[in-house]
């Protein structure tokens, strides 16, 4: 757990690609995202579910749904300096609260007057058997600025491009002291016949979607689905499939007269051959990746100084 993510990644068990750095554009399937990789966890091993920092409207509305839905033993809410907006999490705030996509238990209405002792004793007891087991861990920080919004985006987003970047060296040669640029590197061709493509983030026209793709990171998924082309062009799908995803690549290239896609990625070779989905985001290289590509004459690829600012 200790230290910045980029120097410790490993290959997860299950993982979907969500595709956004946010999903306050689509809580539903963030939910749903959610509980497709939450399905896989057998219990052999303790599980640590790390929840967002997003505890402000509707985030915390989607809190509450999170923990309602996967039904911890334990919830650690940690709260922020001189800050006391959010209510701490108990079970029975849980239980009664509503959350973004799931409703709250209404107070039993069990105490009429009408009722007999047994029947309103035995209505609150099977309201008590919904209600959330957890135990609430209430910590408070005593050091300042603890939990700073502004300053843990900017933050997220470096660690984030250092994480891409870590992984991209995968595709570097251990035995070689310099670092290749992409464009050294040799990228795998796959066919648009053998992939299914999807842009998450956006509705983007057909006739445009090569120009998205080109130059772009893709999550390399598994759709259960067979890929089946009717026409020599790529294969589109109409809706966001929630899959396995078993890696990240760069479509470096589209080869339009072979109708091939370049793609570079450290996946290896026997999981390649279970990819059959390319999904788009809204995640990009970093800059860095394409603007400090060395031993260039002329213009660097990818990269361009003239630019209408008027489109």
């Amino acid at each position: 757990l200790p230290g910045p993510p980029f120097t410790h990644q490993q290959t997860p068990r299950k993982m979907v690609y969500y595709g956004q750095t946010s999903c306050e554009q689509d809580t539903e399937r963030y939910l749903d995202v959610v509980k497709y990789v939450f399905s896989c966890y057998k219990k052999e091993v303790p599980l640590i579910i790390n929840t967002m920092g997003w505890v402000k409207g509707e985030g915390l509305l989607l809190l509450i749904d999170i923990i309602r839905l996967l039904s911890p033993s334990h919830v650690v809410q940690m709260d922020m300096c001189d800050w006391k907006a959010m209510p701490p999490l108990t079970p029975e705030h849980v239980h009664l609260s509503a959350g973004l996509h799931t409703k709250g238990k209404q107070q039993p209405k069990c105490k009429q007057l009408d009722m007999s002792a047994a029947e309103s004793w035995k209505c609150s007891e099977e309201e008590d058997a919904s209600a959330p087991q957890y135990k609430l861990l209430y910590i408070h920080p005593e050091f300042p600025r603890a939990g700073v919004a502004g300053e843990a985006r900017v933050h997220s987003g470096i660690l984030r491009d250092m994480s891409i970047l870590g992984y991209l060296g995968h595709l570097q040669y251990p035995d070689i002291g310099a670092v290749l640029p992409l464009h050294s590197l040799v990228p795998y061709q796959v066919p648009f016949s053998a992939v299914a493509l999807r842009v998450i983030h956006t509705d983007v026209a057909p006739t445009n979607i090569m120009y998205a793709v080109n130059a772009s990171w893709v999550g390399l998924c598994c759709i259960p689905d067979e890929v089946r082309c009717q026409t020599d062009g790529p294969v589109l799908l109409t809706q966001t499939p929630i899959c396995d995803c078993l890696g990240f690549g760069i479509v470096r290239g589209v080869d339009m007269e072979k109708k091939l896609y370049h793609i570079l990625t450290p996946v290896p070779p026997e999981n390649l051959r279970l990819v059959n989905c390319l999904l788009l985001g809204n995640i990009a290289i970093p800059n860095c990746v394409l603007v400090g590509q060395q031993g260039i004459d002329g213009e660097v690829p990818y990269v361009t100084s003239d630019y209408n600012y008027s489109i």
